[in-house]
């Protein structure tokens, strides 16, 4: 599969590049963000695959995090891809921040007109680390999945329905029904978010079901932090540092 270069920037002796292709899966035209550390000049690294939240592109992480240093310094290549399909002219996908364009939510869509398009799941766990694996120095025995949001609850729905596919994981439903290989939970949650003060996030029911199905999972509620990069940008080094103890072992 064809990948164009749409950008590469020298970032802590690696490079930050941006690609584009044709998505099978999705059937339009996709772009992913990929770290290459400075260790992967010379060796296959593990690959680590971010997932944003609504509204989001390819481009907010790789901007907005802070990632790159903590990512160069473990030698960890990092992947971000775009939240949803794009371009596909199809009614109503414009028409809501939280549902169609941007707002993919790491699924594969079961009714028409949604279900040509709309297949993160497949993008997200088959398609992107088949194409990350073919064309860069990845090792694919060594992959881990992280995100925040929409993307952090598609982290976690990717690692629950793929026992042994990823070394870390960072819902409910799916960890009550869980009997995979070992996980190894990381949870950072602002106690001034707003979308946890509205009822709109649950962290209590997972830690219940995971309490349950005895699944170590590390919850922190951070004081005074909300749903932004600025609370992502703070803890992004010890998520990166959680997954590297995993993918350097």
């Amino acid at each position: 599969m064809a990948l164009k270069q749409i950008s590469s920037n020298k970032c802590f002796g690696g490079f930050q590049k941006v690609f584009e292709h044709d998505s099978v899966e999705l059937k339009c035209k996709m772009k992913f963000a990929i770290y290459l550390p400075p260790k992967a000049e010379t060796e296959k690294c593990p690959a680590l695959y971010w997932l944003s939240g609504l509204t989001c592109t390819e481009q907010n992480f790789i901007t907005k995090s802070g990632f790159h240093r903590a990512a160069s310094e473990h030698g960890l290549v990092v992947i971000a891809p775009d939240t949803s399909p794009r371009g596909c002219n199809i009614k109503g996908e414009d028409e809501s921040w939280d549902f169609g364009t941007g707002a993919g939510f790491y699924v594969n869509a079961t009714e028409d007109p949604w279900k040509t398009n709309y297949r993160m799941y497949s993008y997200v766990t088959e398609e992107l680390p088949q194409l990350i694996n073919a064309h860069f120095p990845v090792d694919p025995q060594r992959m881990s999945i992280f995100g925040h949001s929409m993307g952090g609850h598609g982290a976690l729905i990717c690692a629950l329905k793929n026992p042994g596919k990823y070394k870390a994981y960072d819902a409910t439903h799916l960890v009550k029904s869980y009997s995979g290989s070992h996980l190894d939970i990381l949870i950072d949650q602002g106690k001034d978010d707003e979308f946890l003060l509205d009822g709109q996030l649950l962290p209590d029911n997972f830690i219940a079901a995971c309490t349950e199905k005895k699944i170590p999972v590390v919850f922190r509620l951070q004081e005074g932090y909300d749903h932004n990069y600025y609370f992502i940008a703070t803890f992004i080094t010890d998520h990166i540092r959680h997954h590297a103890k995993y993918l350097n072992a």
